[in-house]
């Protein structure tokens, strides 16, 4: 009896971090002070640039969308989902990334798959400006299923404390401005797996006509990121909160950020609920209140600003990519702070 008799084959091991090291080098920012292979990741700060540094940390996972790429044999999209959900928790509160590590466990190593799971994280770090750090693959033989596998992301970022957004100055009046989904992102599908495989018997290559795509592609759309459209309105203190719209919903997020002595009045008519939520509502018979507290809804983010900055921060918000954004409510008093909608 050796070790890979016994499941682990060290050589894979070895032959996926060889796959693994190109893609994380491809990632690598100024501050990198490591390589690929050393017992921790090095990261030096640029001298200078922070007055009062605040470091800014998170750590997620991917939930059971895993189980659609299985399903699917699709593991690359997997590395943007884990990255821009974790970049954007730390968004919400100014930061931006610094760099992210990653944890892949597996039953059976397949170096191919690992290659393309981290080659879609490495893809997303270079998309973000995040330095892929380093991680770990784990080989736990008898811990997972057959072609199954777990992956969590870790993120640090950075912002100095005179920019942080913590909602304090949020005050009755100010407008909700929603940032579109681009899908499902991350979150809900436990009941969606139940209503599409379960329910409708469908497979991941059917074809929805009322969702102009097959099943894999649409449960498989890549959780958006949006740093790129507002990191650059970050500064001025236009921005009085955020709140990224992940497990819970609008209903149990958006009061997160919101102080005491406010809530949240959303008009639910405000816009156009894409066709994924609808077509899964219908089939599975789901009740309004859970579908606003399982899925985000085709909202991915929420910032809260004053009515006077509403305007302009939509135009500017348009003209980075975010052409959809609107004001989907406001808010008004209440205690303790929470969500209602008309």
């Amino acid at each position: 009896m050796d070790y890979k008799a016994a499941g682990v084959d060290i050589d894979a091991g070895n032959e996926a971090v060889r796959r693994i090291r190109g893609l994380a080098r491809s990632t690598f920012t100024a501050g990198v002070l490591s390589d690929i292979g050393s017992f921790g990741g090095l990261f030096r700060l640029e001298p200078g640039r922070y007055r009062d540094l605040v470091l800014v940390a998170s750590a997620d996972g991917v939930g059971t969308k895993l189980k659609v790429a299985f399903l699917a044999r699709r593991h690359h999209t997997i590395g943007a989902d884990l990255v821009n959900h974790c970049v954007n928790d730390i968004l919400v509160q100014g930061a931006e990334p610094l760099f992210f590590l990653d944890y892949f466990a597996t039953g059976q190593l397949l170096p191919a798959v690992a290659e393309s799971i981290v080659g879609g994280i490495a893809a997303a770090c270079r998309e973000n400006g995040c330095a892929l750090l380093g991680g770990e693959t784990a080989e736990m033989p008898g811990f997972y299923g057959e072609g199954e596998y777990d992956v969590a992301g870790f993120i640090v970022g950075a912002v100095d404390r005179s920019r942080l957004i913590t909602g304090r100055t949020i005050a009755v009046g100010d407008l909700l401005v929603g940032v579109p989904s681009s899908g499902l992102h991350t979150n809900g599908y436990s009941l969606a797996r139940r209503v599409i495989f379960d329910r409708l018997r469908l497979d991941v290559g059917t074809y929805v006509p009322e969702l102009a795509t097959t099943v894999g592609d649409a449960l498989l759309e890549p959780h958006r990121s949006y740093l790129p459209i507002v990191q650059p309105l970050l500064a001025g203190g236009r921005i009085k909160g955020m709140a990224h719209i992940t497990g819970g919903g609008i209903t149990d997020n958006l009061p997160r950020v919101l102080p005491h002595g406010t809530a949240a009045l959303i008009d639910r008519s405000a816009w156009e609920v894409p066709p994924i939520f609808t077509w899964l509502q219908r089939s599975g018979s789901i009740p309004a209140d859970d579908m606003l507290r399982t899925f985000n809804m085709g909202i991915g983010l929420i910032i809260v600003t004053g009515r006077d900055q509403t305007e302009p921060l939509i135009d500017e918000l348009a003209a980075r990519g975010g052409h959809k954004a609107c004001v989907i409510g406001e808010v008004v008093p209440g205690e303790p702070p929470s969500v209602a909608y008309r």
